[in-house]
């Protein structure tokens, strides 16, 4: 069991307001962290300050997170324009991640869906040259049970592999898909498996890419000082080897966004320690 699990019913005590935390960002070697998404009005005043501008939310977020999930993915594709203002509000090192269409995991459900594979990571290509772009996310709906061969077949895609193939995460929810024969293919793809956390289903802590690993916090309420230290000290050892990127759930309260600083300010402290 988790460290989080073992506290799911703990309150959370999210950490500092926007006024109260020194804007610059730390360094967290390995470390890219986040939440799904930045453009909340509710979450002013505890992250974003009162009278910021909407168009400035990203450059605040980004002075605060070094990642983010881009949830926009999953309806629809972003035009060159959408992207080029997420750049240029963003720094060097900044990671954006990306949710896989609906209609590449969902409607059809990994199954000839090549050309919908090649458009989304095509029309990703400014953020890749940019050198700011994160794990794609193939999350599979709760009712898609285990299809390793489905899996290994989807695998292939051409757009998927390569010299300048996309780094991957995939995201099950159905418990069936947890096993040595998932893990074996996701491997040989080197596509690492999401650990995600939720209210009601807890992945396997199994590493399967070589180069990066991938973790969404899901949970009702947030997280806790004392579990926000315990992930702090698993994941920095963890980014000694591979790149980590972990996501805490958005929620109208700022409680992700707050779990994510704390949880970058705990990963710099460590690195500060080596």
């Amino acid at each position: 069991m988790s460290p989080s699990a073992k506290l799911a019913k703990t309150p959370a005590v999210v950490g500092p307001t926007a006024e109260t935390v020194d804007p610059a960002l730390p360094p967290t070697p390995g470390i890219h962290a986040g939440t799904s998404g930045w453009a909340y009005p509710t979450w002013k005043p505890g992250f974003y300050p009162p009278g910021l501008p909407a168009k400035r939310f990203l450059e605040h977020y980004a002075s605060r997170l070094n990642s983010v999930e881009v949830n926009y993915t999953f309806r629809s594709l972003p035009s060159l324009a959408m992207l080029a203002g997420w750049l240029a509000a963003t720094p060097k090192g900044f990671r954006f991640s990306f949710k896989a269409p609906q209609r590449i995991t969902h409607f059809s459900r990994l199954r000839d869906c090549e050309a919908a594979v090649s458009e989304f990571v095509a029309a990703l290509e400014p953020v890749r040259a940019s050198c700011k772009l994160g794990p794609l996310l193939f999350q599979l709906p709760p009712n898609f049970k285990a299809d390793p061969e489905r899996l290994g077949a989807f695998l292939t895609a051409p757009a998927l592999n390569g010299p300048v193939a996309p780094l991957l995460a995939f995201e099950f929810r159905h418990e069936s898909w947890f096993s040595e024969e998932t893990y074996a293919i996701l491997r040989a793809h080197n596509a690492a498996m999401c650990i995600a956390e939720s209210d009601g289903l807890q992945a396997p802590e199994v590493q399967c890419a070589s180069t990066h690993a991938c973790f969404r916090m899901r949970r009702d309420g947030g997280y806790t000082p004392s579990e926000i230290e315990d992930f702090a000290d698993k994941l920095s050892r963890l980014a000694s080897n591979l790149d980590v990127y972990v996501y805490f759930k958005h929620e109208d309260e700022p409680t992700g966004a707050l779990n994510a600083v704390s949880f970058l300010a705990a990963c710099a402290a460590r690195a500060g320690q080596r």
